[in-house]
């Protein structure tokens, strides 16, 4: 069995069709085929599902992706580990990173290119769920996501920055000359919010129900620039983090109002796998200090 054979395998599973598989590891579609029908032969079980196109992993295929995932990262590990000894760390870390927490990257991967320059960092905006299991299935090296509001399991974690939120509304609305604003008057506005597959969106959903309010968004995203944009038009108001604003600056013709009653915040960490050892390059940014952070802590 050749790493090269479970790379073609994890590759299939990304893309979910044989002849991408194949262009994304820069060979034929016969010859992926034939590595992936010769890995069954020597594991004696098949693992793919299909007739004339790809339908899906078996079971037991499913269980060595799984392991393909786990050594593919161990390999990668194995090769920082001895850049690392030669005291130039390189490698491409994978952070995923929730929508509310993007203007804060920089205070992140900032420090890690001070120290570590050769080192390339590509940032996924996405769910939290979905961090959750990029890092369980060795596709996310690192995660910038909620750490108290929805239990996280198997990894390491340490806090970030408080997110606080604010009404950012028209300028010219209906709450025009206020300096705050409850969420049951927000409830009543016409709002647009995030998706309801973000945390974000579950943590302001489950706000409004303790206060028995039912807003009904006039549009959903899953990207906190289009919120903006759309408050900027003059029809919608939103409710977005404190720090957007800060990190950000105020859309043109909005106005950001305090949150109150209640007020509310939810801790925003960094997430590593809880595993060992860890790869040279996620220890590395686990192990950083973050000051450009320390106006949102606490």
């Amino acid at each position: 069995m050749l790493l090269r054979q479970l790379s073609y395998l994890v590759a299939l599973a990304k893309e979910r069709h044989f002849a991408r598989a194949a262009a994304t590891c820069n060979i034929t579609q016969p010859a992926l085929s034939a590595a992936i029908r010769q890995l069954e032969e020597e594991l004696g079980v098949m693992l793919v599902e299909r007739d004339k196109r790809f339908n899906g992993f078996t079971p037991e295929g499913q269980e060595v992706l799984l392991w393909a995932r786990r050594m593919l990262a161990d390999e990668d590990s194995l090769r920082q580990g001895i850049q690392n000894a030669r005291r130039s760390l390189t490698g491409n870390l994978k952070l995923g990173v929730i929508p509310s927490a993007l203007p804060l990257v920089p205070a992140v991967t900032d420090p890690l290119h001070d120290r570590h320059p050769q080192v390339k960092v590509t940032v996924w905006s996405t769910s939290s769920i979905e961090i959750q299991k990029g890092l369980d299935q060795f596709e996310l090296d690192a995660g910038m996501t909620y750490i108290e509001n929805e239990p996280l399991h198997g990894v390491l974690a340490r806090e970030l920055y408080v997110e606080r939120y604010v009404l950012l509304t028209p300028e010219h609305g209906p709450l025009a000359g206020r300096i705050s604003a409850s969420w049951r008057e927000a409830a009543d506005l016409p709002l647009c919010l995030l998706t309801p597959n973000m945390q974000n969106r579950r943590i302001m959903d489950g706000i409004f129900k303790s206060l028995d309010c039912s807003p009904r968004p006039q549009l959903e995203t899953n990207s906190v620039v289009n919120l903006c944009a759309h408050v900027r038009s003059g029809r919608l108001s939103s409710i977005v983090p404190k720090t957007l604003i800060q990190v950000l600056g105020m859309p043109s013709g909005a106005v950001a109002l305090d949150l109150v009653e209640p007020e509310v915040s939810r801790k925003v960490g960094l997430i590593v796998p809880n595993r060992e050892p860890l790869a040279p390059i996620t220890l590395a940014l686990f192990s950083l200090q973050f000051p450009a952070l320390a106006d949102y802590v606490g």
